[in-house]
């Protein structure tokens, strides 16, 4: 069974993103998910990237890093939307990283240097959603497949961002279903 640290979004740790870590864990993995937020949630999306923006993305990133510190090394790292900022930046340049799942967001991977060609990653999110699909996430998402040789891209048809977290307008069951599917096939490797 793997080891996970899973990085939440923008919202905080809402009970969709708990639901989700623990479906990881009644199949067995054990899964860290530390608040980068210190207990602040937010009911709407564009309040907590004002939050995220009040602390600065960087001490976003660094607060994942600290908290992934006291954890061993040999981890599979997850992120979800703002989460994957932490997630990637400690899969690309913390050695023993297991994998990665880039889950509605990426970044290009040039941002923390290059891809390790022995770290698995999985980037799922939507063709329409305007974040993933319209602000380069997907286009940096295509790149890294491209030069990463254990890479897989999954986009889904919608326009959702948050898809698979089901306290949020956003969820769409069928695909969230379809996303956990593939990222327990994912977990099952590492």
């Amino acid at each position: 069974m793997a080891e996970i640290v899973c990085f939440h979004h923008a919202h905080g740790q809402t009970q969709g993103f708990l639901a989700f870590a623990d479906t990881l864990r009644d199949v067995g993995h054990t899964v860290h998910t530390p608040d980068l937020y210190d207990g602040r949630t937010f009911d709407r999306l564009d309040d907590g990237l004002a939050h995220a923006e009040e602390i600065g993305f960087g001490e976003v990133i660094e607060r994942g890093v600290r908290a992934a510190e006291a954890l061993a090394a040999e981890m599979v790292y997850a992120g979800c939307s703002l989460g994957v900022l932490p997630a990637q930046r400690l899969a690309q340049t913390r050695p023993g990283a297991r994998g990665a799942l880039l889950l509605y967001s990426c970044v290009p991977s040039a941002e923390f240097g290059s891809w390790p060609a022995e770290v698995p990653v999985q980037i799922h999110g939507m063709d329409a959603d305007p974040f993933f699909a319209g602000e380069g996430d997907l286009d940096a998402a295509r790149e890294l497949v491209a030069s990463a040789p254990h890479a897989e891209l999954f986009v889904y048809p919608g326009d959702k961002h948050l898809f698979a977290d089901s306290s949020l307008p956003d969820y769409d069951a069928d695909a969230a279903a379809l996303l956990t599917e593939r990222v327990l096939r994912f977990l099952a490797d590492r």
